[in-house]
């Protein structure tokens, strides 16, 4: 198979393949060996799979000239949902199209960064204070958007692919300061219009124990397993805290978990540094992009993926609250898996036009 003429790098493109077989062989496991929810994962892969192959063979001029509408239709469908949403667990995050439902807010994780980049290479770099104003109202009205449904991993990470952009544009040093400061004196406000169950997680990061049944649970049932997992794991299939339904969504946010079980400290190792691959093959990408556009978001999505697989595998392990950030690829999930494979599209795309140019 011709990978360039499909206009795919190959080292990504083998990468996310062990990731794909990877997510199938656990999902099977955490889901009680269900052949249904395995097959479905099956279909999402393929459905993201096939978007990537499409958007691979977009140009990256194309996107450039696409990204304020991508932008647009992201917000507008947000409006959508807040009016019309689909309920599901407390949160209205989906909407429904009849044989399926997704969630808008995952095209935000691709749209800001490619809005912001959009927006960046229309001008001298690094921005001015003016232009940065500009690019913080674009992060910040998406990210309160998502954050109302409430969603508040998606809304974080959607907010630092807007700051990832910002940072690689070049924004100073003392510019970052003061905002940093900002931030900190704007905490208690924060901290204010959290929903008592979002100020319980992070309260329970200090000490899960304080409510062991209650808001502690997933933290305790999670830490346990990847702690009784040890060196060598217990074996594929012999999770005992997924299969006794001890721990919680454990074919969704906390796969990791099962992960960890099953196979171990190493095994852990070995899915880690893939992780830490694939994000380093997309900065690579970044860095010998053709032009300003290019690299900005090419830079940025690299950086919200290696972000959301340590959110997750910091939640699991008690280091970070429960955010409901799912495990790229692993966890089970139509809207994330289909919008995570759009990213590694933009990804090819960027590269293998680079290659044709320099040809």
């Amino acid at each position: 198979m011709n990978l360039q003429r499909l206009h795919l790098d190959k080292t990504l493109f083998y990468a996310l393949l062990l990731l794909a077989f990877l997510s199938l062989v656990i999902i099977y496991s955490a889901s009680g060996k269900n052949i249904s929810i395995t097959g479905a994962h099956l279909v999402r892969l393929a459905l993201g799979f096939g978007a990537m192959l499409l958007i691979a063979r977009v140009r990256p001029e194309s996107l450039q000239r696409w990204s304020p509408y991508i932008f647009g239709a992201g917000l507008l469908l947000l409006l959508i949902v807040l009016g019309v949403g689909v309920i599901g667990k407390g949160a209205q995050r989906w909407l429904s199209l009849g044989l399926f439902r997704f969630q808008p807010s995952e095209i935000l994780k691709v749209g800001v960064p490619m809005m912001l980049a959009w927006y960046f290479a229309r001008g001298d770099l690094p921005p001015s204070l003016p232009r940065i104003a500009v690019a913080a109202v674009i992060m910040l009205v998406p990210t309160l958007m998502i954050a109302r449904q409430p969603d508040l991993g998606t809304a974080v990470l959607v907010l630092c692919s807007g700051v990832f952009t910002l940072f690689l544009a070049g924004m100073r040093w003392r510019v970052i300061i003061p905002v940093l400061g900002l931030v900190a004196a704007a905490a208690p406000l924060v901290w204010g219009g959290l929903r008592e169950y979002q100020r319980n997680r992070i309260q329970t990061l200090i000490d899960p124990a304080a409510d062991p049944l209650g808001s502690g649970y997933h933290t305790i049932q999670s830490m346990i397993a990847v702690g009784s997992g040890g060196l060598y794991g217990k074996g594929w299939l012999n999770s005992s805290q997924a299969h006794l339904e001890y721990l919680p969504e454990s074919h969704t946010d906390f796969i990791f978990a099962v992960f960890a079980e099953e196979f171990g400290l190493i095994g852990v190792l070995l899915i880690l540094a893939l992780y830490v691959f694939i994000s380093l093959r997309g900065m690579m990408i970044a860095l010998y992009a053709q032009d300003s556009y290019a690299r900005l978001l090419a830079g940025s999505l690299s950086l919200v993926f290696f972000l959301s697989f340590f959110v997750n595998v910091g939640m699991v392990t008690g280091i970070l609250p429960v955010v409901g950030v799912p495990l790229p690829m692993m966890s089970y999930g139509g809207s994330s898996i289909v919008a995570l494979m759009a990213v590694f599209g933009v990804l090819m795309s960027i590269q293998t036009h680079r290659r044709i140019v320099e040809q």
